[in-house]
């Protein structure tokens, strides 16, 4: 079953002087399957970030549409949008988006919060996930009293702790030293064997050999797709290199 459907999605901004038009998405099409760990990359200004603000119901597609869990992000009201998004998505973000003025633990708890829940009911749901993580030790330490790793390890325990369909990850490496990126990957793929599904828009090479797919994103269009298959990371990663230059030299398969 396909968790994520992309279909015909075109993206059209018009800037505010002028009235002159820009393309940020062309008839983008692909899907994300139940259990899948796919990784989106392509270079800055590809359609990447639009792309992924449509995903997340942040922005909305000229034309073409986006179903989560089978339903149409099209067909959400505004008022909808947001515990839609609560319940069916969790976020990992590049720059982390925690609360300084909340302990991690209550920043784990947030969406559960949100969501209504009473804390005799998040408390072991968060114990296991901060276990899992490395960070039981650390749920009363504020994100500034913690190190970067640990910070992106409490946004990935916040990320699913409501047990989304998909997770959606923007650079999630991107704040991080190889150690923290070593062990987030990890951690991705740990998840992903639990059965997690996972998406994740990086410039990082090395991240992108950890996921199964990478859909390779140029001048707002699909240019082309890969597969792990039997490949270890590091010929996986030789690969993605390889349509990487082949991508930037203006080539084709």
């Amino acid at each position: 079953m396909a968790v994520l459907e992309v279909e015909g999605l075109e993206k059209i901004y018009t800037t505010r002087l002028g009235g002159n038009q820009v393309q940020a998405l062309t008839n983008v099409n692909f899907s994300v399957e139940e259990g899948e760990y796919a990784a989106i990359m392509g270079e800055s200004g590809s359609g990447k970030t639009t792309l992924l603000n449509i995903l997340a119901a942040l922005d909305r597609p000229t034309s073409g549409e986006v179903r989560i869990n089978g339903r149409a992000l099209s067909s959400l009201k505004e008022k909808e949008i947001s515990a839609f998004r609560r319940d069916n998505l969790g976020f990992v973000f590049q720059d982390f988006n925690l609360l300084d003025t909340f302990s991690l633990q209550d920043n784990i708890l947030l969406p559960l919060v949100l969501m209504g829940k009473k804390y005799k009911e998040m408390k072991p749901r968060l114990d296991v996930i901060s276990k899992m993580l490395g960070i039981y030790e650390l749920l009363d330490k504020y994100p500034y009293e913690v190190s970067g790793g640990q910070k992106q390890r409490a946004a990935v325990a916040r990320a699913i702790i409501t047990d989304p369909k998909l997770i959606l990850a923007d650079e999630p490496t991107g704040a991080l030293d190889s150690k923290a990126t070593d062990s987030l990957l990890k951690i991705f793929s740990r998840l992903n064997q639990q059965g997690q599904t996972i998406l994740m828009v990086t410039h990082s090479t090395k991240a992108a050999s950890h996921a199964k797919r990478v859909l390779f994103i140029k001048d707002g269009e699909v240019f082309h797709q890969i597969y792990r298959g039997e490949l270890d990371s590091e010929a996986f990663y030789r690969r993605i290199s390889d349509t990487l230059t082949l991508m930037m030299s203006g080539g084709g398969e």
